[in-house]
């Protein structure tokens, strides 16, 4: 029985809520990202840019009505990767109210 870690990527604040938003969709666009996060275009990119070079999520750009559009999602090792993290939080969480952590599969 291994005990469940916090991933150092998807735990930064910005990026834990990436992924959150990201898990139940196939996509979405980086603008509905950056107003649900209520971040800068910078900062999202910037967070977003982890996540990619770490394999987590994919860009498509496409042009709509001659406006460059980004689209982000999940890749499946990045709904791992957060499945993973989730579950080392609620251990966490387990742990912090007494009561008994499952353990990790």
């Amino acid at each position: 029985m291994s005990t469940p870690s916090l991933n150092p990527i998807i735990h930064a604040p910005n990026r834990l809520q990436i992924c959150a938003l990201l898990a139940p969709l196939q996509t979405a666009e980086f603008q509905v990202l950056r107003d649900a996060l209520q971040v800068s275009d910078s900062v999202l990119s910037k967070q977003i840019k982890k996540l990619e070079e770490a394999g987590y999520v994919k860009l498509r750009k496409q042009k709509v009505n001659g406006r460059q559009h980004t689209w982000v999602l999940l890749t499946g090792k990045g709904r791992k990767a957060f499945n993973a993290h989730v579950a080392a939080l609620e251990h966490l969480v387990a742990l912090a109210s007494g009561m008994p952590a499952t353990p990790s599969s």
